[in-house]
């Protein structure tokens, strides 16, 4: 896919098509690595690594679910 490279203040820009940026699971806002090898512009999402200590401290009295019943035990569960 040939695409056009553009001037954007003081850079060079170009739009990401679509198709491309689903394939990538690159959105609005995404940050992504740029690098060059051989002579060629990759660029590669970057994917934060998720603590579970960064993932509870998000947890408040506003947003936290409540137990939910899932009925009788089918198989050899034990609770």
């Amino acid at each position: 896919m040939h695409i056009l490279v553009q001037k954007w203040g003081n850079s060079l820009a170009f739009r990401i098509p679509r198709a491309f940026a689903h394939e990538a699971d690159i959105c609005q806002g995404a940050t992504v690595d740029l690098g060059i090898h051989e002579g060629c512009l990759i660029v590669t999402p970057v994917r934060k690594k998720l603590a579970l200590k960064d993932l509870l401290a998000k947890v408040s009295p506003a947003n936290i679910h409540h137990e939910e019943d899932t009925g009788v035990r089918q198989g050899s569960e034990v609770w």
